[in-house]
């Protein structure tokens, strides 16, 4: 029996962190263990995930499993959109140039900031007293 080869990349966002490997196939997705319309609630997740493969026209090419851990859903989304442009751009050259134009192969960077000793917050301040 021949094993399947997949392709595997990690994606990140926030504190959102994805595996997911791919292989071709019908275009079954799996996030931890379940279908993406189970997992993925929102539509707005379930079109982040799937605006690489809109831009590269391989929706149902490829079936994903996916393993994401950390964050929440808006942050599981973005990190698995990363992930996925991430192994497009490994298969194919001319892919990466369309994610890269549209911005998906970067990884978001912004975190939330880290609350500072003497603030209320990250940046807020207690409230000034005069007297």
């Amino acid at each position: 029996m021949a094993k399947v080869k997949y392709l595997h990349a990690v994606g990140k966002r926030k504190t959102a962190i994805a595996r997911v490997y791919m292989k071709p196939g019908t275009g079954v997705i799996t996030i931890n263990k379940r279908p993406m319309d189970v997992y993925m609630l929102r539509d707005t997740s379930k079109m982040v995930i799937m605006q690489p493969l809109e831009l590269t026209d391989t929706v149902g090419k490829y079936d994903i499993l996916v393993n994401v851990l950390g964050g929440g859903l808006n942050g599981q989304a973005g990190a698995i959109r990363h992930a996925i442009s991430r192994v497009l751009a490994e298969t194919d050259p001319d892919m990466r140039k369309v994610l890269k134009t549209n911005g998906l192969i970067t990884r978001d960077a912004r975190k939330k900031e880290r609350k500072m000793y003497g603030l209320a917050g990250s940046r807020r301040r207690f409230q000034y007293s005069k007297r």
